[in-house]
């Protein structure tokens, strides 16, 4: 049972995590650090900053003004890694559009190098996008539009309207598509949005943070992505922050020490340990975390249980322990990548691991835990959505004197903002391709509801979920299914001159099975709505 209990939510769930397996010692020594490009031989956990933390300040508005530096040097949105999305949710047979800082690009599956690129998502011919294209039978990208083909460099293999005796027009420089640097790392797809050749070789000299337990067979892997309609500075906040855990997802998530009621909010002592350029290393009681810009927030919880007789000390490392005792560590990893897509938009990519429980996710199917999942992340989408304008009115640098945050609670957003103030002007920069406004909120006078179209599940995750696009397309077949089975039991006692349906009882019975078969048809609809189009979540009769 403990192992049914495993959190596989984000890191900003974590207070609520069961504390069974959880540790209720102080540590000496940090759980987790690692640099900015860390070695793919270490574990994460292994190893945490271990500067002093940082003395608490008592609001966000002190906090982040003594954060400040107008000499800093600023950090370059432009020239980083970004995931594009998990392997899991990538179909080789086809294309797969997505945004990423406001670039349209295209994810292709190159079958000649065996590798997964990443192209401007415009055709060089008339900038068509590439994305409602196709692989063709030689493994090229091919542009819908006029039929022109791209190999995995880019380089223009195919112009159907050029003579074959004339000119070689499709070796110009200008029929190449735009290829972006990419490389897959922990299941994922990276890419460096810049497509200037000097960045082609980006790869040698910065890497992807890399997570070596997602990459360990020992551990599990779960993954999944969903696309919200709000901005990339208020999500990276919301998975921060595990103090609204009590309050926003209240009855869909266990509550801490067992409360059921709104009064489940308790003081979280939060400590900023370092922070700077690379982002900020935190802990708390049971969990130690990291944020390395621009996209990666990192949780270990971790649970050393020694084999033996003995009691855990408070002091106890796995150094410490004699040879005698056998130290078994249970540990929980949630990494979440979030992805600025454009202003008022963004994308959580989730990667959990853990080596408890292993045999949980070979049994129950990933749509399951994304059904919560998702009920988890409706629950607070629409306070989001709203905060964000306000925010905006205000104007995001002037994020510390419009917010509140006095309580060590708050300690990682302040620290997220302080970062983002003191070392990019307090929001994100888009560079020349927005103007920082963001998309209206659809009119409440609407068809749809702005709640019903904001929430919709269907098109920001299930379309993108290999798991969960299975499911909806299995059970709408079995919708189907029970509506005919419905009818023909209908017309089976008129169409059958039997004795059993001419009696009272045989036609009772059909009857019966079509009017329990159309039940369960309007049942398994009502279900799919809920599961794979949109669950409201009013919190004030939760």
């Amino acid at each position: 049972m403990e192992a049914l209990r495993t959190p596989i939510f984000p890191s900003s769930y974590l207070s609520v995590l069961p504390t069974r397996f959880l540790p209720t010692r102080s540590y000496d020594k940090p759980l987790l650090h690692f640099a900015f490009n860390p070695s793919p031989n270490s574990s994460i956990c292994a190893n945490f900053s271990k500067s002093k933390p940082c003395t608490p300040r008592p609001s966000a508005s002190t906090s982040t003004e003594s954060m400040e530096s107008h000499g800093e040097e600023k950090f370059d949105w432009f020239s980083q890694w970004y995931p594009v999305a998990p392997l899991c949710d990538l179909d080789k047979r086809k294309p797969h559009a997505k945004k990423v800082m406001g670039l349209d690009i295209v994810v292709w599956w190159d079958r000649k190098e065996s590798e997964w690129k990443v192209f401007d998502d415009a055709c060089p011919h008339r900038l068509a996008p590439l994305s409602e294209g196709r692989i063709d039978q030689w493994g090229r990208l091919q542009c819908v539009y006029h039929g022109w083909c791209f190999n995995g460099s880019g380089d223009c293999k195919f112009i159907p309207q050029a003579p074959p005796d004339g000119p070689q027009v499709h070796t110009y420089k200008k029929a190449c598509a735009s290829v972006y640097p990419s490389v897959v790392q922990n299941g994922i797809v990276w890419f460096w949005p810049k497509t200037d050749p000097q960045f082609r070789d980006i790869l040698m000299k910065k890497k992807p943070p890399y997570i070596p337990e997602l990459d360990d067979p020992s551990y599990t892997k779960s993954m999944g992505s969903r696309d919200f309609p709000f901005g990339y500075e208020i999500l990276v906040e919301n998975v921060m922050d595990p103090a609204h855990v009590a309050y926003t997802h209240f009855r869909i998530m266990q509550a801490p020490q067992g409360k059921d009621n709104r009064e489940g909010g308790t003081p979280i002592d939060i400590n900023v340990k370092r922070l700077d350029m690379d982002g900020f290393d935190a802990d708390r009681e049971h969990a130690r975390t990291k944020f390395i810009p621009p996209c990666l927030y990192y949780t270990c919880l971790e649970s050393p249980a020694i084999q033996s007789n003995k009691s855990v000390s408070s002091a106890l490392t796995k150094e410490e322990s004699s040879s005698s005792d056998h130290v078994s560590t249970r540990r929980v990893l949630m990494t979440l990548l979030c992805v600025p897509v454009s202003p008022g938009n963004s994308r959580l990519i989730w990667a959990n691991s853990r080596n408890i429980g292993l045999w949980v996710d070979r049994i129950v199917p990933q749509w399951i835990f994304h059904m919560r999942l998702n009920l988890v992340l409706d629950s607070d989408l629409y306070l989001l959505h709203v905060e964000e304008r306000k925010i905006m009115k205000v104007g995001p640098p002037n994020w510390h004197k419009a917010c509140f945050g006095p309580t060590k609670s708050d300690a990682h957003i302040v620290a997220f903002r302080g970062w983002l103030r003191k070392y990019s002007g307090g929001q994100l920069d888009w560079g020349t391709e927005f103007n920082k406004t963001l998309p209206p909120t659809p009119p409440r006078e609407q068809l749809i509801p702005p709640r019903e179209q904001l929430m919709d599940r269907y098109w920001s995750h299930v379309v993108n979920c290999s798991s969960c696009s299975v499911a909806y397309k299995g059970f709408h077949v079995l919708e189907v299914v029970l509506q005919i089975l419905s009818i023909a039991l209908i017309g089976i006692p008129g169409a059958i001159n039997h004795a059993v349906m001419r009696s009272v009882a045989g036609r009772i019975t059909v009857v019966s099975m079509a009017v329990l078969c159309f039940a369960a048809s309007r049942w398994l609809s009502f279900f799919i709505y809920r599961t794979f189009h949109f669950h409201d979540y009013k919190h004030a009769f939760c």
